[in-house]
């Protein structure tokens, strides 16, 4: 169980955005401050010694299987009406399926076909991709680099996921209403996971904040349970589902922590 011997550690809670990576951290004591960052890389090159509790798969699987990779059926149990908002993860072969650049609508859509196709031979039952979880194959590869080539990050860069989080955060108890509505945030929604939040420690202004240029406002909200989640995760006091984790083939971690 990760736990620091430093009583204040630096925290960060990270969600993927439009510009890069939404980050709520804080140093020691200090009040927390949000900031974007256009690389995962970049985030650790500036919290270089954080917790890190991020909103985004970390180890893949070489076969996906019905309801994902394990830790997606666990928590999904736990949500009710929220558990649309956790997405079975498909296989390596089709995160890495293709990684270009796309400079066109139309490599795009060519992309996710390519990608889906190979997701469909390596799940049983057969299983394409989504449009949704197609859109953050980049950050996930991102993450996933970064953490072969460097093992030593796994100790502290660790996957949570906001719903799991606020749940966690309510006792055990999901939200009653939907963060968005048909793609559109939901006010009533956002000041449920607010008012939760400032419960945890957060004010309320910093919450009503506008989120930097290249976030929206339910990124920035996500990312502030991330932090909570982190500083759960350096105390000792979160739990991984699985637990214990599993490990992928390179034996990075796989679980959602909270």
């Amino acid at each position: 169980m990760p736990t620091s011997t430093n009583l204040h550690p630096t925290l960060a809670g990270v969600d993927g955005c439009k510009a890069g990576w939404i980050a709520v951290h804080r140093e020691a004591d200090a009040a927390p401050s949000v900031s974007v960052f256009p690389s995962f890389q970049a985030l650790l090159d500036a919290l270089p010694d954080a917790t890190i509790a991020v909103d985004m798969p970390i180890g893949l699987p070489e076969f996906s299987r019905k309801g994902g990779r394990g830790p997606e059926a666990l928590v999904r149990r736990q949500l009710g009406a929220r558990q649309s908002s956790v997405f079975a993860i498909p296989s390596r072969a089709a995160l890495y399926a293709d990684t270009s650049d796309f400079t066109t609508i139309e490599a795009w859509y060519a992309a996710h076909r390519r990608a889906s196709a190979v997701a469909m031979e390596t799940s049983d039952p057969p299983r394409g991709v989504s449009i949704q979880a197609f859109g953050i194959f980049s950050k996930i590869r991102e993450i996933d680099q970064l953490l072969i080539a460097r093992p030593e990050l796994r100790v502290r860069v660790f996957e949570s996921h906001p719903e799991v989080a606020f749940c966690r955060l309510n006792g055990g108890a999901a939200m009653v209403l939907p963060k968005k509505i048909k793609g559109a945030v939901n006010p009533a929604g956002m000041e449920e996971r607010k008012a939760l939040l400032c419960r945890h420690g957060y004010e309320k202004a910093f919450l009503d904040q506008a989120p930097p240029r290249g976030a929206a406002s339910d990124d920035f909200l996500d990312a502030a349970a991330m932090m909570l989640i982190a500083g759960r995760i350096a105390r000792g006091e979160a739990r991984p589902s699985p637990d214990p984790p599993l490990l992928d083939r390179f034996g990075i971690p796989v679980a959602i922590w909270a």
